[in-house]
């Protein structure tokens, strides 16, 4: 069993201001990404940045073969939102953007204006697997390119700069918070039994503490002495594959040169112990992902055939 997380970058069809501007780019930018689910042969995929459903559809129906699908209802601002593609039927389990009732409004700007949810919605599904149901949940959290007033993305002052890194931040943060809950949920204290994975583009590295928010009691990360100690912590915590990912391949992003691991798959107790091998791009391949360097214009890549992110992968014994 092959599970992966995969933003696709602005997956529209043509027509939209976000995605291709006309058919000849769609069919390039399909292709493209088709030459890379293809040979990865996901059991369950999840996704992220699909702006038109039906591209979604379009890019399963080039693949081949059958192919499911699952799209979030909850888009952001552009129209994008995450999703699934799978071999098998998937049974959606959650489909929610609440962030926790206890957090107050979160700040997005110098006007105070604020957000009770999450910009983009995270799906959960189940699937049926010979090693039995893997329930997976797929988020896309706020990401640290900053957006001024205006749709501007350079700031007037360094002041602005800050003040809206840590709207970013608050609202990351809170996100994570969120789909933490969702975990929970998923994993109901059962995670010795149940195969539960989180996985998606958190927009932010192993260590940073949003990222730290969604793997439950510390102490028992892979690669650490607590690893293979049993501890009570173990039915509710969630493990990133990152320290089983090659050091060469450790990044699924190019940031203005530096290479960066923002997306990530996290595993329950019971599926993190059948883990076999994790790692970026395609399996079988020991050369580093060939990704281009972003900068902070996004609409620079408007268009442009395959992703600016790797697949992160990770394969399963039964």
């Amino acid at each position: 069993m092959l599970l992966g997380t995969w933003n696709l970058e602005n997956l529209y069809r043509p027509g939209s201001p976000y995605g291709p501007k006309d058919k000849s780019a769609y069919e390039a930018k399909l292709a493209a990404l088709a030459a890379v689910v293809g040979p990865l042969d996901p059991t369950l995929l999840g996704v992220q940045e699909v702006g038109d459903p039906g591209a979604l559809e379009d890019l399963a129906e080039l693949l081949g073969g059958t192919w499911h699908t699952a799209l979030s209802t909850h888009p952001d601002g552009r129209g994008i939102r995450v999703g699934f593609l799978a071999r098998a039927e998937l049974t959606v389990v959650s489909d929610t953007a609440a962030l926790p009732a206890q957090l107050d409004p979160v700040q997005t700007d110098d006007s105070g204006a604020t957000v009770t949810g999450a910009g983009r919605g995270f799906l959960a599904v189940t699937v049926r697997t010979p090693a039995g149901p893997l329930t997976a949940a797929v988020a896309h959290l706020k990401s640290k390119l900053l957006g001024y007033p205006g749709d501007r993305f350079y700031p007037r002052d360094e002041g602005e700069r800050a003040r809206y890194g840590a709207y970013a931040l608050f609202r990351r943060a809170a996100e994570a918070t969120a789909l933490r809950a969702l975990a929970d949920e998923l994993l109901a204290g059962q995670g010795r039994s149940r195969d539960v994975a989180v996985l998606g583009d958190l927009n932010d590295e192993v260590q940073a503490a949003t990222t730290q928010i969604l793997l439950g009691p510390p102490g028992s990360e892979i690669g650490t002495t607590g690893y293979d100690r049993a501890d009570k912590g173990d039915a509710v915590r969630l493990w990133d594959i990152a320290p089983r990912i090659p050091a060469g391949q450790r990044y699924s992003r190019v940031d203005s040169g530096r290479r960066e691991l923002i997306d990530h798959i996290l595993l329950s107790h019971r599926l993190v112990h059948r883990l076999t091998a994790a790692g970026t791009g395609l399996p079988g391949t020991t050369a580093p992902p060939d990704l281009p360097s972003v900068g902070e214009d996004p609409a620079e890549r408007r268009g442009a055939p395959g992703s600016d992110h790797a697949p992160v992968w990770a394969r399963f014994g039964d």
